[in-house]
C-alpha cells in the first residue's frame, strides 16, 4: 500500500511538470533554470578551465576591434597624424610660403620639363639652426597617394637638404628664416599631377613633421577654353557666379571621357569649396562641353578685407592702435561690420592672399620683419551655436585652424580673435563653419554678390590606360572680372 501511494505521489508530480512545460513562457523560464542550476552535467562534457580560456579569447577580440577603431578616429586629431594637405605640425614653424619663383602670389604650380621652379620659405622661432630636409610624394586627383614607388616619379634622391638658412637681424622675435627653391639637381619630379611638398626635421620620422604643402606640375596635353559669369538660374543670378568650359582633346586619345578624366574647380586658393564631381555634359568628336547650369556654380561672396602692417610705426588704413610690451608688438585692428545684408562696393583687394615684406628694413624683409600680436573684432548681437566663426584666408593657410576661431565677449557685443603674424599686407575674411561640415559659409558675414571679383583654376586630370597615377594635363586660370 506504501508502495502504491509513492508511486501515484510521483506520478502527480510528473503531470504537474508536463503541464507546466506546456506553456512556452513557463517552459522558458524553468529550461534556463534547469541549465543554470546544473553547470556539473555541462562540466563533466568540457572542462571549466576550457571554458573559461574559450570565452577570455572572445572578450580579447572584442576588446581588439574597439581599441583599434578608437585610435584610428582620435589618430586625426593628433598634432604629427600626416595629411594630404597644407599642414604644419610644427607650433614654432610660422609663415609658410610656397609659389612660383618670383611671382609672390602665385598658386605653386609649374610645368613639366620646363625650368620652372618653385620657392619656399619659412621662420622657426628660436634662436638655433635646425637640419631640414625635404621630399616629395606623388598624389592623384583626390589628393590621396598614388599607387607608384618614389623612384618612379623621382629624377635623383628620395631627399635633400634645405640648406639656405638665416638667422633673425635686430627683430624682438628671435626666429630662423629658410628658404628652398626646386625642383633641384638633387631631386626632380619627372611625371605631371599632383605632389605633396613634406618637409621634416633631421629624419622622416612622425615626430618630426614640420609642415606639408600642396603642389600641382602639369604637362599640357589638352586645350581649355572658359569663361566665369552671372548665373544662369533665376534664383541664383544676384548671388553666385558660374564656371562654363570645355575641352579640346586634339591629338590626344581618351578611351572613355566620362570615367577616364576628372575635373576640378577651385575658387581662389580654397580647397573646401572645391567642385570635384563634374563630368562633360556632351562629347562632341573631340570637344567635351561642361556648359551647365547648375553644379558648376560658386558663391560669388564679398571682396576681401585687408590690414597693413608693412609698417610698425605708423597707422596705416585699417589699424586703430600700435603698441609694443615685454611681448612685443600688437595691432588692434579697427572693428569690422557683417555685411550679410549690405549692397556690394567694389574694393581692390588680392583675393584672401598675403603678401610679406616690411617698410623698415634695411637690406631684407625676410630676415627683418617682425612679428606682432594682431587682434579682430566683430560686432554681432549674440553668440553662434550651429558653429564657430573663423579669421579666414591665407593668413591662416585657407583653413579652419583652431587658433582662428573667433570667442564671443558678451560684455562688449562682439566677436574676437588674435592671430600672430609677420610684417606684410593681408587679405582675410569671416567664415562660419557649421557643426559636422567641412565646407564653410563666407556668406553669413560677408555677403553674396554675383558681382565680385574672384580667381578660379581648373584643373584636368587623366589615368591613361595601363597607368596607376593621374596625370595633370590642362590648368586654367580665369578671373570673374578680367580677362585672363
Amino acid at each position: 500500500m506504501k508502495l502504491q501511494l509513492n508511486l501515484l505521489h510521483k506520478t502527480y508530480w510528473v503531470l504537474i511538470f508536463l503541464i507546466i512545460l506546456s506553456s512556452p513562457i513557463s517552459a522558458a523560464i524553468v529550461g534556463a533554470r534547469f541549465l543554470t542550476s546544473a553547470p556539473t552535467l555541462v562540466g563533466a562534457r568540457l572542462p571549466t578551465s576550457d571554458i573559461t580560456a574559450k570565452d577570455t579569447s572572445k572578450t580579447k577580440k572584442k576588446k581588439t576591434k574597439v581599441v583599434k577603431e578608437t585610435t584610428v578616429t582620435d589618430d586625426y586629431y593628433k598634432k604629427n597624424f600626416f595629411r594630404y594637405e597644407d599642414y604644419t605640425y610644427n607650433d614654432k614653424i610660422k609663415t609658410v610660403v610656397l609659389c612660383k619663383d618670383g611671382f609672390a602670389l602665385s598658386p605653386p604650380v609649374i610645368q613639366l620639363g620646363t625650368d620652372e621652379k618653385l620657392k619656399l620659405s619659412f621662420d622657426e622661432f628660436g634662436s638655433e639652426y635646425k637640419s631640414y630636409k625635404y621630399t616629395i610624394i606623388h598624389c592623384n586627383a583626390n589628393w590621396k597617394p598614388s599607387d607608384l614607388m618614389p623612384s618612379e616619379y623621382i629624377d635623383g634622391f628620395t631627399e635633400d637638404n634645405i640648406s639656405t638658412y638665416t638667422a633673425s637681424f635686430n627683430t624682438l622675435q628671435n626666429y630662423y628664416h629658410y628658404d628652398l627653391t626646386f625642383p633641384t639637381e638633387n631631386l626632380k619630379p619627372t611625371l605631371s599631377g599632383n605632389y605633396i611638398l613634406k618637409v621634416y626635421k633631421d629624419e622622416d620620422t612622425d615626430d618630426n613633421l614640420a609642415f606639408t604643402r600642396r603642389f600641382m606640375i602639369y604637362d599640357s596635353k589638352v586645350t581649355l577654353t572658359a569663361q566665369v559669369k552671372r548665373a544662369t538660374v533665376i534664383a541664383d543670378m544676384n548671388s553666385k557666379q558660374e564656371v562654363d568650359f570645355s575641352i579640346n582633346l586634339g591629338t590626344y586619345s581618351i578611351s572613355n571621357p566620362y570615367s577616364d578624366l576628372k575635373v576640378v574647380i577651385t575658387q581662389n586658393d580654397r580647397w573646401d569649396n572645391a567642385i570635384t564631381d563634374l563630368q562633360p555634359k556632351y562629347v562632341k568628336d573631340k570637344l567635351l562641353d561642361y556648359n551647365y547650369t547648375d553644379g558648376n556654380t560658386f558663391n560669388g561672396g564679398n571682396e576681401f578685407r585687408h590690414f597693413d602692417i608693412k609698417s610698425l610705426q605708423f597707422i596705416s588704413d585699417r589699424l586703430s592702435k600700435i603698441t609694443t610690451d615685454s611681448l612685443g608688438y600688437k595691432v588692434i585692428l579697427q572693428p569690422d561690420a557683417r555685411r550679410s545684408f549690405t549692397v556690394y562696393s567694389s574694393m581692390v583687394d588680392i583675393n584672401g592672399r598675403k603678401l610679406i615684406k616690411t617698410d623698415e628694413t634695411i637690406k631684407n624683409s625676410d630676415i627683418e620683419g617682425e612679428y606682432a600680436w594682431v587682434h579682430f573684432s566683430l560686432p554681432y548681437y549674440e553668440s553662434i551655436s550651429t558653429g564657430n566663426i573663423y579669421i579666414f584666408g591665407a593668413l591662416t593657410d585657407w583653413h579652419f585652424q583652431k587658433q582662428a576661431i573667433m570667442t564671443y565677449n558678451s560684455k562688449t557685443a562682439e566677436f574676437e580673435g588674435s592671430l600672430y603674424l609677420k610684417q606684410g599686407y593681408y587679405n582675410y575674411e569671416y567664415v562660419l563653419l557649421k557643426n559636422n561640415e567641412t565646407i564653410g559659409d563666407e556668406t553669413f558675414m560677408e555677403g553674396n554678390h554675383y558681382e565680385t571679383e574672384n580667381d578660379y583654376t581648373i584643373y584636368v586630370y587623366n589615368q591613361e590606360q595601363g597607368t596607376t597615377y593621374d596625370k595633370l594635363i590642362a590648368i586654367k586660370h580665369l578671373n570673374s572680372v578680367r580677362a585672363e
